[in-house]
């Protein structure tokens, strides 16, 4: 999708613009006088959306822990037992 604004509302909203620049695929024309100056378009396609059924294929795509699965389980059972505890109810910050 093609914009056109001006360079004032560019330097506005500069971080939006690459916002959209980045994830939506957007390209700004950015005018002066109303003559075009500049363009601001992505260096590569947008990032591709992703779906919530699309999530055991991403699971199974990363690596594997292997050997040290039993480990790491140890280590997170022994971290869990040095938590201090909190009251049910009480949230976080």
């Amino acid at each position: 999708m093609r914009h056109t604004i001006n360079a004032t509302q560019a330097v506005r909203s500069f971080s939006e613009l690459l916002n959209e620049i980045k994830y939506k695929g957007a390209t700004y024309t950015i005018e002066r006088s109303g003559k075009p100056i500049a363009e601001l378009s992505p260096v590569s396609p947008p990032l591709k959306k992703r779906i919530l059924s699309e999530l055991p294929s991403i699971l199974d795509s990363l690596p594997k822990l292997g050997d040290d699965a039993s480990a790491f389980a140890e280590d997170i059972e022994d971290i869990k037992k040095t938590q201090p505890f909190v009251p049910k109810g009480v949230t976080w910050g």
